[in-house]
């Protein structure tokens, strides 16, 4: 049992430390968050790396739509809510919020979606078991996106959330690259364990990204979003900064958390007033949640800890956990407008139980973790929980000295 909350840096060489926080004997057996973790999630992990290995790599090049403006290698998506406008059928798509058009081209999100649940359990397994063959099949979609000529996705996302004669492209379709955040923490425990054959080829593309992100107009209107895109904008950048050691970003991306995502998003009693505004209230509650919580876990250090971290008029991370735990735990209680669609599917294993349970030595918070799906099935459930392997977001107590 923990005495204090220590910080260990995730590998030797890379900027960033993860929270370790004092929970009860009974929620960490085996002495550690990473202890507790490892024994809990160690069968599904196996059981889905094992199904994994006989998967080949599939990936942007796979597929192509017609209505794309880009070539093979970009990636292309449209707009979940946009629908034909009846009174005009061969003029521009109109907005639905919250209602999902299932004819729009998907292909290559799926394609992504995929790769994020692929290589994440494979990276787990290998950590689990350091087993050779689960690192090497991880690597092998690792390098068939990133690296591979024939297969690889140009790093841009131009072409991303177009609409039908309107546009080609958004910026708000950078949302979709949340799905490469977990891909790269597998890619860093990977490198780090000499395990990775091509990192810095795949650093490389993290890196272009990165820089596209930061620099192109899509990349800009994201950012600056004040709602979940701004912070699943953060979440990307800190997290693709912190696996090339962009130690200039991460940095970046702590003072708009703190100076942007907080002030902009979050009320004094904690919600998240631009969500609940939303045709899915409970569900972009819970996203926007598990993504700041992700930042915190990202990009926190001893030096510099978003946990505790509070603005002038006390708004901070704390009470955006503490506002929706309750909502979490008894659904039921839920006091605001029900979503358009998927209600009942939430909530999942939030990552945010974990981490902010850690993070604020909150048993009750790991103990409602433990009993949540860790595996939904449905589709637009696991489009918004990017975070399903937390294995790889903790260390292994001892792998460095601590703070």
């Amino acid at each position: 049992m923990m005495t204090r909350r220590n910080f260990f840096p995730l590998a030797a060489g890379m900027a960033g430390y993860l929270t370790f926080g004092r929970a009860s004997a009974a929620d960490i057996k085996g002495g550690s968050p990473y202890h507790m973790v490892a024994r809990i999630d160690r069968p599904r992990i196996l059981a889905a790396a094992n199904r994994y290995l006989s998967e080949p790599p599939i990936t942007v090049t796979a597929s192509h739509s017609g209505r794309s403006k880009g070539g093979l290698h970009d990636y292309f998506s449209e707009g979940d809510y946009w629908w034909p406008d009846e009174k005009n059928p061969n003029g521009p798509y109109i907005r639905r919020d919250g209602f999902t058009n299932p004819a729009n081209f998907d292909d290559h999100r799926k394609a992504m979606v995929r790769l994020s649940l692929i290589v994440p359990a494979l990276a787990a397994a290998w950590e689990l078991t350091g087993e050779k063959k689960y690192a090497d099949h991880a690597g092998k979609h690792l390098r068939a996106w990133f690296v591979d000529p024939a297969t690889k996705m140009n790093a841009n996302l131009e072409y991303a959330q177009a609409i039908f004669n309107l546009n080609n492209g958004r910026g708000i379709g950078i949302i979709d690259t949340l799905h490469l955040v977990e891909p790269a923490r597998a890619a860093t425990v990977l490198a780090n364990g000499r395990m990775l054959e091509g990192a810095e080829e795949i650093k490389r593309w993290f890196g272009e990204y990165l820089e596209w992100m930061r620099t192109s107009k899509n990349g800009q209107e994201e950012r600056d979003a004040k709602n979940n895109h701004g912070s699943c904008w953060v979440m990307q950048a800190a997290e693709f900064a912190r696996f090339t050691g962009n130690n200039d970003v991460m940095t970046w991306c702590r003072e708009r958390f703190k100076t942007t995502l907080l002030p902009d998003q979050v009320a004094p009693d904690g919600s998240l007033p631009l969500e609940l505004a939303r045709t899915k209230p409970y569900s972009y509650c819970l996203f926007d949640l598990d993504v700041m919580s992700t930042i915190c876990q990202t990009l926190s250090t001893s030096q510099d800890d978003l946990w505790p971290f509070t603005t002038p008029d006390g708004r901070g991370m704390r009470k955006v956990v503490a506002f929706m735990f309750p909502f979490i735990k008894n659904k039921s209680t839920w006091p605001y407008k029900h979503d358009v669609e998927h209600f009942d599917d939430f909530p999942v294993r939030q990552p945010s139980l974990l981490f902010a349970g850690v993070a604020y030595e909150q048993s009750d918070y790991i103990a409602l973790w433990k009993t949540l799906n860790p595996d939904p099935t449905v589709p637009e459930v696991i489009r918004n929980f990017p975070v399903r392997q937390p294995l790889l977001w903790m260390t292994k107590p001892g792998v460095l000295a601590k703070d």
